[in-house]
């Protein structure tokens, strides 16, 4: 039971880690000359690093920046509240609490990506994808796992 609560405390930590990196990492979109994220554009000119910030912030970008922060902030509330039900929890509950925030927080990752891919680069025929929009989708799997992980889980000895 002992390694079931490290598997799964870990994986909520590297999820929590993914999530940080794809909210605050400037790869979402990439070419030879700029890349975007979520907060500004770099330009790229002898290895330097020209941000421009996006000054007319258009609603979708807004709510792919307010999402992937809601997702943070659940997906660290979610391993509070694991830690404190660990120690407060009676025996045969499940950790309800916890797999709320889980699948809260998978829910804006899964809603952030969604409306970054539907909006942003589907014309665009140079560039791709950065490091951070795939760090993006590989949290909505990693959150719902552990999100139905915490909801199954029961307290034991």
């Amino acid at each position: 039971m002992l390694l079931l609560l490290v598997s799964i405390c870990l994986l909520h930590l590297m999820t929590i880690i993914f999530l940080i990196i794809a909210t605050a990492n400037n790869v979402w979109w990439t070419t030879d000359d700029y890349g975007t994220d979520i907060w500004k554009g770099c330009f790229y000119s002898n290895g330097t690093c020209f941000a421009i910030d996006y000054k007319s912030l258009d609603e979708s970008l807004q709510a792919i920046q307010a999402c992937m922060v809601l997702a943070v902030i659940f997906s660290c509330c979610g391993l509070f509240v694991f830690i404190c039900q660990l120690f407060t929890l009676n025996q045969g509950n499940r950790f309800i609490f916890t797999g709320v925030f889980q699948l809260l927080a998978c829910l804006c990752v899964v809603i952030a990506a969604s409306i970054y891919t539907i909006y942003f680069h589907r014309d665009d025929k140079t560039g791709w994808y950065g490091s951070s929009y795939v760090l993006a989708w590989l949290c909505f799997p990693l959150t719902l796992a552990s999100g139905i992980m915490y909801t199954i889980l029961r307290k034991r000895e």
